[in-house]
């Protein structure tokens, strides 16, 4: 099948290994760390103490800006501190550790049977929202916030995503598989709250039996499933936006400002779990997967949860691990160490081997372009690296469309001088939002 979308790259896929595992059940831990900031915007604010006895899915920290979503207890037992821990993205953050008390109880009264067919769509948001749902597929966007776009916008289509284009990845492959009544559900229930007539979950080709179940669970609804080529980054929101609706996001916009909301097949699925059945979002489908796992498998995991217990759920380290890393390889995260907890951004742990880690210098810009096809924004990824290491990041901002590059790693990938050209961006954004906020002050 033809690529939809301009650029991209076919990286080896390597979901063997856990495509077809079902997904495993992490037992009870004695304790857990959950940091108080789990998406893009405010960090939450603890509401319980030292000492106090807490239950499964009470709400335990919470935020009063729009952008913010709640944090809830994984587990029934007493808050053993709330202090600085180790955390996946930002190295330290405020934490609330739980001691369990072994009874995995569940607040009173929190469990509920809902027809979401009798529920307005502000009954539904606020629902979303009080149940912290936060988009699964990386970017932790606060669910709710997405699904109530300003008025000035007009949106008629729902777009999910469903391609999971990351190599190694197959969390999302398996919540299709076994949990896809919910999926069509939750899309469902996504279109009354956005008040959209069509909704298209697209799904990578290389998931055949995915496509063929969603397709056969969506009959009778306004749902449809579209199959895509496989290639990297077909996930990406403004990629799947050009494949299924055939429309540009144009540079500095935003998905909603070509009529599109995009969200993710997980995300769907605890969207259903909430409105249904009042259940907040404290465990996710996480893929353990690279050279150094010993059992590669996808896991559900409880937010605050250590990698550590994670990689020890599946058999531990084959070998030493010279590279962990939260998320996909193209994407994700690198971690200093493995005592670090399970986040909602979460979407997998994945180590490797020396051998498997490209330990190549960089050397300078050839200008070979190879970076420039492999763009799938159609940038000049090479001038916004050399522009960074110039310290130019005005310049990048302002004349070279630095933020819309999507950070996807193409560029870096097919870079024969094996340049950083993706933290190099990285850099340069970062340097744009500290130079904005001291304009502000």
């Amino acid at each position: 099948m033809k690529s939809l979308f301009f650029g991209g790259i076919h990286p080896a896929g390597n979901k063997k290994f856990t495509k077809s595992k079902p997904v495993a059940q992490m037992p009870l831990l004695s304790r857990y760390h959950v940091p108080l900031k789990q998406h893009i915007g405010e960090a939450c604010v603890p509401l319980v103490a030292i000492g106090e006895k807490v239950f499964k899915g009470q709400r335990i920290a919470d935020a009063s800006e729009a952008k913010s979503v709640p944090i809830h207890a994984p587990v029934s037992g007493t808050v053993a501190d709330i202090g600085m821990y180790r955390d996946p993205v930002a190295g330290n953050a405020q934490c609330i550790t739980i001691q369990s008390d072994g009874k995995d109880e569940w607040l009173g009264g929190l469990l509920v049977n809902r027809d979401a067919s009798k529920l307005s769509r502000d009954a539904m948001l606020s629902i979303v929202r009080k149940c912290g749902l936060v988009g699964l597929g990386g970017a932790a966007f606060p669910c709710h916030t997405k699904l109530s776009p300003p008025k000035s916008k007009t949106i008629d289509t729902l777009i999910i995503n469903g391609a999971e284009c990351e190599p190694y990845l197959t969390a999302d492959h398996r919540v299709m598989l076994e949990h896809g009544d919910r999926v069509i559900r939750g899309c469902v229930m996504a279109m009354k709250i956005l008040d959209v007539a069509f909704c298209y979950i697209g799904i990578e080709d290389n998931k055949k039996d995915a496509i063929a179940l969603l397709s056969e669970k969506a009959k009778g609804s306004a749902v449809r499933v579209v199959a895509l080529p496989t290639r990297y980054p077909q996930g990406g929101e403004k990629m799947l936006i050009k494949a299924i609706a055939k429309r540009e996001v144009r540079c500095g916009k935003l998905p909603m400002d070509s009529g599109c909301v995009v969200h993710n097949v997980a995300t769907m699925k605890a969207l259903c779990d909430a409105i249904e059945d009042n259940i907040p979002l404290i465990e996710r489908i996480v893929t353990v997967s690279g050279s150094s796992i010993r059992n590669p498998r996808n896991v559900r995991v409880r937010i605050g949860t250590d990698f550590s217990d994670v990689i020890r759920f599946c058999g531990g380290f084959s070998s030493p691990a010279a590279s962990v890393i939260m998320g996909g390889p193209m994407m994700g995260i690198a971690q200093a160490d493995v005592d670090v907890p399970v986040i909602k951004a979460c979407s997998a742990i994945l180590a490797f081997s020396k051998k498997d880690i490209s330990e190549q210098p960089e050397s300078p810009c050839i200008r070979c372009g190879r970076c420039v096809d492999a763009c799938a924004m159609r940038l000049r990824p090479y001038l916004l690296g050399i522009l960074s290491e110039q310290r130019k990041y005005q310049t990048a901002l302002l004349e070279y469309d630095l933020l819309d590059c999507i950070e996807c790693g193409c560029c870096s990938y097919v870079c024969p001088a094996k340049r950083n050209i993706v933290q190099y961006v990285r850099l340069a954004k970062a340097k744009n939002t500290l130079l904005n906020k001291s304009v502000r002050k």
